[in-house]
């Protein structure tokens, strides 16, 4: 079986930037003190990431504590939730397991957006990556009304302008509209109940 392609996004290294190899990329990251790199599957996805910064990798998230006995089961689900410093500010979002909190993805941050925004992309991220790989009983949880909305509507409704420090996010925004409008979602969405339950487990604990 022929083996995937990858791209190799180096942030800090001898000469920055993308490559198609393993071994373009060991050039200029062999002897580098403190080398920053990482594989995408995509050159999409790599670029996205080479024009995010890097990011170090965060491997879980602490999970808040919930005490009412009137929970679901959140065995095999999904948590998201988006940040921003500012609104607009620097906006980042992410997807863990919900009964562990394990991360699972994380974007960001991205200059100049909204939380909003933030955590419409995160929903859409998760249930295209659920899509992807076929796994339609597992259950998305999200506490943002407004990103449960523009999913309704397949659309972002959003005042925030765009400009040259947010240009990545109205291109992610457009990607995951088109996303909506062509596939049916077969992935269950749940309303995060956070008066009874806490702070959903992909907080990122900045009240």
């Amino acid at each position: 079986m022929a083996k995937k392609k990858k791209y190799y996004v180096v942030w800090e290294g001898v000469n920055p930037g993308i490559y198609e190899s393993w071994a373009a990329c060991q050039e200029n990251i062999k002897n580098y003190p403190n080398a920053k790199y990482k594989s995408f599957p995509s050159l999409e996805e790599a670029t996205i990431a080479y024009r995010s910064g890097w990011q170090p990798a965060k491997k879980k998230v602490a999970r808040p504590q919930i005490e009412s006995s009137n929970i679901p089961n959140f065995e095999k689900s999904i948590s998201v939730d988006a940040a921003s410093s500012g609104n607009p500010g620097r906006m980042e979002y992410r997807g863990v397991w919900t009964n562990s909190g394990d991360l699972i993805f994380h974007q960001g941050p991205f200059e100049q957006g909204t939380n909003n925004i933030g955590e419409f992309l995160a929903l859409v991220h998760a249930l295209a990556m659920l899509d992807k790989n076929g796994t339609f009983d597992i259950p998305v949880y999200t506490d943002s009304r407004t990103a449960l909305a523009w999913i309704r509507k397949k659309k972002v409704k959003t005042t925030l302008k765009q400009n040259n420090k947010n240009k990545i996010i109205f291109e992610l925004i457009k990607r995951a509209e088109k996303w909506l409008a062509t596939h049916e979602i077969k992935s269950k969405i749940m309303k995060w109940d956070t008066e009874n339950w806490g702070e959903i487990p992909a907080d990122f604990g900045r009240k």
